[in-house]
């Protein structure tokens, strides 16, 4: 992409600024996800000077990508980085790993990396590579001094079949995978990523569920788990895939939140507005975690921009801003209380598609 002038940065730093009123320098637990299927999108070194300026301390990168990376250097914010689904298999060659770290990670030295995903939502054959990919990415990095960054991959909501939390269990096909992906995770005390998307639960299922459990809204518990009350389906999902894990065997592996957002367009119940209440009111509920774990939740939102190389309809709106970098809606992440309308409750989620994916 061209780069902009000075005056097109400085006019991008003032809409950033209408729409995330004031980011307290403690808020560790929310990063934006920064996709880029646009053909419209502002430059690379605009963008993260909007990450910059606002106290935005995390990113999630879909690629490594170069202008993305040289602007991210000497920041300090956070970069979640992708080793994208189409070198996965690359990846189970050592020697390829180790070219892959040293072009994507040691080159940007001034870059604060915090963890690699290798792969986005891998399904079928391919998530036999995932572990060996794992593997050869880590010892690459172990082997370059970059030990301290952790490797992990991100999976799909739908992976998880559950009504309540307490019965839920990875799928069939998902089992093959999952343990082998658990105990590397678990060795190397590295989360799992995990996209989760109340929105997508609720539009496979309206006339099952009503909306306030996705939006954070209803005013009582929707579903009653032992000792457990659910309020909204981010809780649910969250503490789902923790119960699933339990039932491999596997204990100790901290859920990431790679992807969650609401879109503002295109599909039942996307409006500005709803986007604005689940993202706020997410904001506002994730210090304080979930019944069954209640610590802060690392979450990145989806997305920084409406993108139009995505498929026609919703997927092109889960942006904070359009392209032309005016707010979508404004939100603030410092903690405030988001409207909360009352609705009556709802039923437990049906199992959501596949959610959205870049790259």
């Amino acid at each position: 992409m061209a780069r902009k002038g000075v005056a097109f940065r400085m006019f991008s730093m003032a809409l950033l600024l209408g729409i995330i009123a004031s980011i307290p320098r403690s808020v560790d637990s929310i990063g934006v996800c920064y996709g880029m299927s646009g053909s419209d999108l502002p430059p690379a070194s605009t963008v993260i000077g909007m990450y910059k300026s606002n106290g935005i301390k995390a990113v999630r990168l879909y690629c490594p990508d170069k202008a993305a990376l040289e602007a991210l250097g000497g920041t300090g914010i956070r970069v979640l980085v992708g080793a994208p689904n189409d070198v996965l298999s690359n990846l189970t060659d050592k020697k390829a790993a180790e070219s892959w770290v040293h072009d994507n990670i040691q080159a940007y030295p001034s870059v604060s990396f915090g963890y690699v995903a290798v792969g986005n939502e891998v399904a079928g054959k391919a998530a036999d590579n995932i572990v060996p990919a794992m593997k050869n990415v880590h010892s690459a990095l172990d082997k370059a001094g970059l030990g301290h960054i952790k490797v992990t991959t991100s999976v799909s909501q739908a992976i998880v079949v559950f009504n309540e939390p307490s019965g839920a269990n990875f799928s069939k096909e998902a089992k093959k995978f999952m343990g082998p992906v658990l105990k590397f995770l678990k060795r190397t005390g590295a989360p799992l990523m995990a996209n989760i998307y109340p929105y997508l639960t609720y539009a496979y299922n309206t006339a099952g569920m009503n909306v306030s459990y996705a939006l954070f809204t209803s005013p009582e518990t929707v579903v009653k788990d032992g000792k457990y009350n659910y309020q909204n389906l981010f809780d649910a999902s969250v503490d789902a895939f923790y119960e699933a894990m339990r039932k491999l065997d596997v204990s100790g592996v901290p859920v990431v939140v790679s992807e969650t957002g609401w879109p503002s367009a295109e599909g039942k119940d996307a409006t500005p507005e709803n986007a604005k209440i689940y993202n706020q009111n997410l904001i506002n509920h994730i210090r304080s975690g979930t019944p069954r774990h209640p610590s802060p939740i690392k979450t990145y939102l989806f997305s920084m921009f409406n993108e139009n190389q995505k498929d026609k309809g919703v997927e092109q709106n889960w942006g904070l801003f359009y392209p032309n970098m005016k707010p979508v809606y404004k939100i603030t992440l410092l903690g405030t209380t988001a409207p909360s309308p009352a609705a009556a409750p709802a039923l437990a989620p049906a199992p959501a598609p596949d959610s959205l994916e870049e790259c």
